[in-house]
């Protein structure tokens, strides 16, 4: 069996008003039928780490300000890691179907980003009611909607 290769199938845009995911001609088909869903998965490239140099990265010293001395990159949602792979869990604003654009107020992302993958937030499969975390975050929100008026940049080392 021939292998395949993980190739982009849009990118992050920004503007004044918030943030956008454009899906190449190709893909927007499969843009068919997200009408009612509130919120997408969004994979994506973190292209400013895929140097063999930060793939190699397996530990962090501390980035988080009560979290342990050493941390495994597994742990964090850092994209120094083996694959530069992030998820963003972004709310739908609005989607232009027939360009092929998914409006967002926000997304972790910088302007052109590839868009690996898109998919639809399921709280069937996407959300457990017995989650826990370690001690070292366990104050930070219980939501998406709770972070936006969190203080984030209290929480870290850089």
């Amino acid at each position: 069996m021939e292998k395949q290769s993980v190739f982009s199938i849009g990118e992050v845009l920004a503007s004044e008003d918030g943030f956008a995911i454009t899906v190449k001609e190709d893909y927007r088909k499969a843009l068919t039928a997200l009408e009612g869903f509130s919120h997408l998965n969004i994979l994506w490239w973190a292209d400013d780490f895929e140097s063999m140099e930060y793939r190699s990265i397996t530990t962090v010293k501390k980035p988080y300000k009560k979290g342990p001395e050493t941390i495994g990159v597994f742990a964090t949602r850092s994209p120094l890691r083996p694959n530069p792979i992030a998820v963003s869990l972004i709310y739908i604003f609005r989607i232009d179907y027939e360009k092929g654009i998914i409006f967002t107020p926000y997304i972790d992302a910088h302007p052109g980003t590839p868009v690996l993958d898109i998919k639809p937030h399921q709280p069937s499969t996407d959300v457990t009611r017995s989650a826990s975390v370690p001690a070292w975050c366990s104050h930070w929100p219980e939501s998406i909607e709770d972070s936006a008026d969190f203080d984030w940049e209290a929480e870290f080392n850089f």
